[in-house]
């Protein structure tokens, strides 16, 4: 070992029994997630899950536009809401859009993030803080962070760390993302580029995991959120946090899971509606017809032969579906 490498910092924290069983849980749940041709979810379902995400974690920093009027932002639509609230989304829309070019160990793509994220809101977008800096619980003061002096070197440890660990990346992640908040390195939105890092970092081991909105379930438990960050910093160790956000991970992939099984039924009982409508129908058509992409109406395809539903008489060319269940 070198001598750089003894000396290498490693933020302080315990792998518990359960921290284990929940990284299992959750990797034998990804691992259903994405079995199969269609390792993604449904275009449709992205485009849910990604305005969960974009909402949620804009909620929890105090926004008020509801669910609806953050989709028709999206949308492109005119939105009455307050003017930086409005922002608020279509920066968040900006940065998440950039999540599949970043480099999540590269300080260059932190601070350009933070720069989509947080333009027009603050005068240091897109660099660390130059002043003091500390979290407030309505009138209280909870954390102080580290010294603005401090940031860069803390920051350039904490990313060396994370990108050479060994250690699973549900965890490490984890401990990212709660050493992140607490060096706050920018003077405004590290909540929501603490959350966002944690997702990036997570696509480097799974992609799914730019679709998965576990900051929906973070905001249903937004007070134990904060709860755990200062019980963590009681300790001077992120073990509570860890085990708090890879329990928002097995609960947010739970309800995919539950969401991807009703989107399956309702996909195969809608081909096989049109296959009892014409027999001769295409794969092209189907695609057409039900918005799945080519390998998502073969996969469908599959599950009903398998199932017994339907048969193929004849070739691709020429050969029709009969439909053994009517």
């Amino acid at each position: 070992m070198s001598k750089d490498e003894q000396n290498a910092y490693v933020p302080p924290f315990t792998v518990t029994d359960e921290i284990t069983n929940l990284v299992a849980e959750i990797a034998e749940a990804i691992g259903r997630l994405t079995a199969g041709a269609d390792c993604l979810p449904a275009p449709q379902l992205r485009k849910e899950n990604r305005i969960k995400t974009i909402h949620s974690s804009l909620a929890i920093e105090n926004n008020s536009l509801s669910l609806d009027q953050v989709t028709a932002i999206i949308g492109g639509k005119r939105v009455l809401g307050a003017p930086n609230e409005i922002r608020e989304v279509k920066n968040a829309i900006d940065a998440y859009e950039l999540l599949m070019e970043l480099n999540p160990y590269q300080e260059k793509d932190l601070l350009r993030a933070h720069s989509l994220m947080m333009s027009d809101l603050v005068r240091e977008c897109g660099r660390y803080r130059q002043g003091g800096v500390g979290v407030f619980s309505g009138d209280r003061c909870v954390h102080v962070a580290p010294p603005a002096s401090r940031v860069p070197a803390l920051m350039g440890e904490l990313l060396s760390w994370v990108k050479n660990t060994k250690v699973h990346p549900l965890i490490s992640s984890s401990v990212f993302h709660y050493e992140f908040e607490f060096i706050h390195p920018f003077a405004d939105g590290n909540g929501r580029m603490g959350r966002m890092w944690q997702t990036l970092l997570l696509m480097q081991w799974k992609p799914i995991f730019a679709w998965i909105p576990v900051e929906s379930i973070v905001k249903q438990h937004q007070q134990e959120y904060y709860d755990v960050i200062a019980q963590s910093d009681h300790l001077a160790s992120s073990t509570p946090f860890i085990t708090f956000m890879l329990t928002c991970f097995k609960l947010t992939v739970e309800e995919m899971m539950e969401s991807n099984q009703k989107s399956n039924q309702k996909s195969n009982g809608k081909i096989l509606l049109l296959m009892q409508q014409n027999p001769f129908v295409s794969i092209r058509e189907l695609q057409d017809l039900t918005g799945l992409s080519e390998s998502g109406v073969k996969k469908v395809i599959r599950q009903l032969k398998a199932n017994g539903k339907i048969l193929r008489s004849g070739g691709a060319k020429g050969g029709h579906w009969v439909v053994v269940d009517k």
